[in-house]
């Protein structure tokens, strides 16, 4: 999961999608990680309205510390999802040509007609929530999806 800091977006994608995996049971098959194209938040925690968003619904990011996507992370990984488009553009450039088919839309996943998760951190608690709508609709629709896809139980 990536978007631009690893503070609002990509840290709430990583443990909405880490409880869905949870109630599926298929932690034993599936390695979750979010991470930001940036630089700037590196070692901090998510932001503090995202976590707080996250909290009412039952999901805890506050031990979570922002990191920046590294080369490795596209080698290691089998999905790496960007939060938006922007994202999507600087991974697919950063990505060596056999990685690329790797990199996709987080929200492709997604049942409506969204295509990236807004970014929140400029807007109110309504933008946070938002966010969370979004995030577990298409993580719902991802973990069957790459359940299927792997033939995992």
């Amino acid at each position: 999961m990536v978007c631009l800091g690893n503070i609002c977006r990509s840290p709430t994608a990583e443990v909405v999608f880490r409880n869905k995996v949870r109630i599926e049971n298929l932690e034993d098959f599936v390695f979750i990680d979010s991470a930001g194209t940036g630089s700037w938040h590196i070692g901090h925690p998510p932001d503090s309205r995202a976590t707080e968003a996250a909290l009412k619904r039952h999901y805890d990011m506050r031990d979570l510390r922002a990191r920046q996507v590294t080369p490795g992370d596209i080698a290691r990984f089998d999905y790496i999802f960007a939060m938006d488009r922007q994202n999507l553009s600087d991974l697919l450039h950063m990505s060596p040509p056999e990685h690329r088919h790797k990199i996709s839309l987080f929200l492709h996943h997604g049942a409506g007609d969204t295509e990236e998760v807004p970014d929140p951190y400029y807007s109110g608690a309504e933008g946070f929530e938002h966010v969370l709508d979004l995030v577990e609709d298409a993580s719902e629709r991802l973990v069957k999806y790459i359940a299927a896809k792997h033939q995992l139980p």
